[in-house]
């Protein structure tokens, strides 16, 4: 029975290191698709095609919504959408690598969110790993003029707007059905993407493979199928179990940057993208638990 606790567990971990080896390399799918497509666009016909698969798929429960439900909902599309629009404009501006790990700054953000619904210091934990955060920031965006690159300040801003996106969806997740929650909310970011793209961006040919290529695995893989996987996944898994797989999306950003992007990474680059890392690590790692379990072990042997 154990043994397959165990082999769920572990089909549930490749399932999330997956969805962290599909966000990770969309980073590179994407930059090469905004090169033949304005940003808006690109999100627009991303999030629609996504969200109407999601929405003939779960009809039935989206029948049964409510209007509170879908309030709910759209208020945690707006993060998600500001969320994805100061992302893929920066990653216009910026390389793959350092919108991969500037953008895992959310996880890092979150506790600081968090003040404003519950109005209570965050602990030292989380300023510690702010402090360590924002030193690989500095690391990966300022440069010899001491100023930081308009991509790496919009990607920071995303990185803010994920994190009001995670803490959204925790104070909704208690009043709205996850697969209403989730669907609403991609479908909201298609309208807006659209409504802003219409009137500000020129109507782009949809010919060539790097255009869909790059709008499908968008799609298909990082929106519709990283979504519903890591809704599955989480509840099969601890979340913190799981957030820490998850943030394995930088460092396979970075990998596929260096390898389909031919980025080159310098030594203050790398010793900024571990900084950051280490941060997000420290911030998921509950070591007081671990602790308290060590000494539990000790004390039976």
């Amino acid at each position: 029975m154990k043994e397959k606790v165990v082999s769920k567990t572990l089909l549930w971990d490749l399932s999330l290191l997956l969805v962290a080896m599909v966000w990770g390399g969309g980073f590179v799918v994407t930059k090469n698709a905004l090169e033949v497509i304005t940003p808006l666009y690109f999100l627009s016909i991303r999030f629609m095609i996504a969200g109407i698969i999601m929405a003939i798929i779960f009809f039935p429960k989206l029948k049964k919504a409510s209007w509170q439900d879908i309030k709910n909902s759209c208020i945690v599309g707006i993060f998600l959408s500001l969320g994805f629009i100061t992302q893929t404009f920066g990653a216009n501006l910026t390389t793959p690598a350092k919108s991969s790990f500037i953008t895992g700054l959310n996880v890092v953000l979150v506790p600081f969110i968090m003040i404003l619904f519950t109005k209570k210091f965050p602990g030292r934990k989380a300023v510690i790993t702010a402090i360590v955060a924002f030193m690989g920031l500095s690391l990966i965006s300022v440069n010899e003029q001491l100023t930081i690159g308009a991509g790496d300040f919009l990607t920071f801003l995303c990185a803010i707007f994920y994190a009001c996106h995670i803490v959204s969806i925790g104070f909704y997740a208690n009043k709205t059905d996850a697969i209403v929650l989730a669907t609403i909310q991609v479908l909201f970011a298609g309208v807006v993407c659209s409504l802003l793209a219409i009137p500000f961006e020129p109507v782009p040919v949809l010919s060539g493979i790097s255009i869909w290529s790059g709008i499908l695995y968008s799609a298909l893989l990082s929106t519709l199928a990283a979504f519903l996987i890591q809704n599955l996944a989480q509840r099969n898994t601890p979340s913190t179990h799981a957030a820490i797989i998850l943030c394995l999306e930088s460092v396979f950003g970075a990998i596929a940057s260096v390898l389909f992007w031919n980025e080159s990474m310098t030594l203050k680059m790398i010793i900024g993208c571990l900084l950051i890392f280490a941060a997000i690590i420290i911030n998921e790692v509950d070591f007081s638990a671990l602790l308290d379990k060590s000494k539990d072990s000790t004390e039976q042997v």
